[in-house]
């Protein structure tokens, strides 16, 4: 078979074409209001534009399409800041890379908003030059001035969520200093990869961290909420159908919310 054919092949049987192969059930698992074309065309985008991300999705098919189920459950775009896919070293494939879908602060706060219950979040990081103000039980919300003409706004000092509801509410507002990041982000054992989203985007970390703290204090959507009762589910046994595509070499039940590296992984 000469270069051109092979290279045919593997096109053929590669992750982009897996996915074209599934799409039925992707537009299947995808809720309602999203366009399942564009999900898919987002999907294959994701992985030819990323050299690490096809070497990973081709390293274990299985994986890479369950991660994307992942993302078609909750109705959140693949590749982007709504669901990162990132390319992390597992240690049961030989310490080759694989897929790890992780939902991103954007994704979070889609879902917040798709509960219906409230009109906006906000989530903002705080620098060292801004200025900020709030007092719990006097403030309703924080008071956060930029100057958005100086020079430089200095490095992150924190970081504060809050949605305001449809009736006016506010919610609690979370507030996490320099201190209160450094605690959740050591929790990450592929912190220091450079996959790792703390390396690549660090203040969406940040943002992440508070509007992951500010979901347990407002409604999320339906979706949001089957898929965590499905990842309890499958944590406990209680799910046995195996997916009609092909199986991951090495199953995991870890939360796609964590940053945190697939089960026995050790990275970089």
């Amino acid at each position: 078979m000469s270069q051109i054919s092979n290279a045919i092949a593997t096109r053929d049987n590669g992750p982009a074409a897996q996915i074209e192969a599934y799409r039925d059930e992707y537009a299947a698992l995808v809720p309602s209001h999203v366009n399942a074309d564009q999900w898919i065309r987002l999907a294959v985008g994701a992985i030819r534009g990323n050299e690490d991300l096809m070497e990973a999705a081709q390293n274990d098919v299985g994986v890479f399409l369950r991660e994307l189920k992942t993302a078609a459950r909750l109705g959140l775009e693949p590749g982007t800041e709504q669901f990162y896919l990132t390319a992390r070293k597992s240690k049961a494939h030989g310490y080759a890379l694989i897929i790890k879908g992780i939902v991103g602060y954007q994704g979070i706060v889609e879902l917040i908003y798709r509960a219906g219950a409230v009109s906006s979040v906000i989530v903002e990081a705080v620098r060292a030059n801004d200025t900020f103000s709030y007092v719990p039980g006097r403030d309703e919300r924080p008071v956060h001035e930029i100057d958005w003409f100086g020079a430089d706004r200095g490095p992150l000092v924190g970081v504060y969520a809050y949605a305001v509801m449809k009736d006016g509410a506010v919610s609690k507002v979370v507030v996490l200093n320099r201190q209160r990041i450094a605690e959740i982000r050591a929790k990450s054992d592929s912190k220091d990869s450079k996959y790792s989203p703390w390396q690549t985007n660090e203040e969406s970390m940040w943002l992440k961290s508070a509007v992951r703290q500010l979901a347990k204090w407002v409604p999320t959507s339906a979706e949001f909420k089957r898929e965590q009762l499905r990842a309890q589910a499958e944590v406990a046994g209680e799910l046995t159908a195996a997916p009609p595509m092909p199986q991951a070499a090495v199953l995991d039940d870890a939360d796609p919310l964590d940053e945190g590296p697939i089960e026995g992984e050790l990275v970089d």
